[in-house]
């Protein structure tokens, strides 16, 4: 069946642009855009990134050996102070020692009772008084008999002058025994006395010994005291040191990464914006299109529009091509 329509027709010039355009767009449209040009992307672990998750990972577990230090200082400082106390218990005992030597020396002063010489005297002295006396005995009765002799040569023996002169030296006998045994006791007095002053000297000399001792004992176990000490303050120092490096590598590993994800969020605005540019030029035909498109349709309202009658209705193809340019341009628009 056929039916007569009325076309509206744009002036020709206009329409010989929409013809043109058709032409652009469909030999455009033909060609794919290569979307792996602008493909997104994301910048690679910076090299500081990288080494702060290594010290991190490093970091795990570092502390240890300063506490090791710590408890083996706490341990020797241990030490120290049982040497010092085992120092200083020497040390007491050692006083006590001084304590009773002294006490020794002071039952020893003064004048010295029979006891005390006693003590002192050689246990040999009385053997050596009897032999002593013994042999002056035996000499005294050797002389005695001499002289009875000599007077029984001379006849005089019974007279009473030869009785005289043996009474004579039997007193004189009797009083030399006696002071050569006086003379034999003095002198083992005096050498219990003079055992005696000796002992009293090396006692002293024993006591001061033994202070001296005690003194340098005590010395000792305040010098170990002071080196526990030290050896403890040496514990606390490292583990002070145990407690801040955590923190110090803590502080290291957050700057390394903060520094490291500034560059690369660089490196990232860089691959953004190439890939920006790559995009923009992969769709510059069209969008060149899109502006062409929109100028043909802005002209076709601008001149009076020609008539034309046909007996079947037939589909403008200059209206098809603005329309879908305007489409495009649309499109376009938006994915910008």
């Amino acid at each position: 069946m056929t039916v007569t329509t009325t076309r509206t027709l744009p002036a020709q010039f206009i329409e010989d642009l929409g013809k043109d355009y058709a032409k652009q767009l469909t030999a455009t449209t033909a060609i794919p855009v290569d979307t792996s040009k602008f493909a997104p992307q994301v910048a690679a672990q910076d090299a500081l990134q990288t080494r702060a998750a290594t010290l991190a990972g490093q970091g795990v577990g570092s502390f240890a050996p300063f506490i090791q230090a710590a408890q083996q200082r706490d341990v020797a400082a241990g030490q120290q102070a049982a040497a010092a106390q085992q120092r200083l218990a020497d040390a007491g005992q050692t006083l006590g020692g001084v304590s009773t030597t002294l006490s020794g020396i002071a039952g020893l002063t003064g004048a010295p009772t029979a006891a005390q010489t006693a003590a002192f005297t050689s246990p040999y002295q009385q053997q050596v008084i009897d032999t002593t006396l013994a042999e002056f005995d035996r000499q005294r009765a050797i002389n005695e008999q001499n002289i009875r002799d000599q007077q029984a040569s001379l006849g005089a023996l019974g007279s009473g002058r030869a009785g005289v002169q043996l009474s004579e030296f039997q007193a004189q006998s009797g009083r030399d025994r006696a002071a050569l045994e006086a003379q034999l006791r003095q002198q083992g007095f005096q050498q219990a006395q003079a055992a005696r002053q000796q002992d009293i000297a090396n006692r002293f000399g024993l006591g001061q010994a033994q202070s001296g001792l005690a003194q340098s004992q005590a010395g000792l176990g305040q010098q170990q005291l002071g080196l526990g000490e030290f050896e403890m303050g040496r514990g606390q120092f490292q583990t002070g040191l145990a407690s801040q490096v955590p923190g110090l590598q803590r502080a290291d590993i957050s700057t390394l990464g903060q520094v490291g994800a500034a560059q690369q969020a660089q490196r990232q605005a860089v691959l953004d914006a190439q890939r920006q540019g790559a995009r923009t030029a992969a769709y510059e035909p069209l969008e060149r299109l899109g502006f062409f498109g929109q100028g043909v349709t802005g002209l076709m309202g601008g001149y009076p529009a020609q008539f034309q009658f046909d007996s079947m209705p037939k589909a403008d193809p200059l209206q098809t091509a603005l329309g879908l340019g305007t489409g495009i341009a649309g499109i376009f628009g938006a994915l910008r």
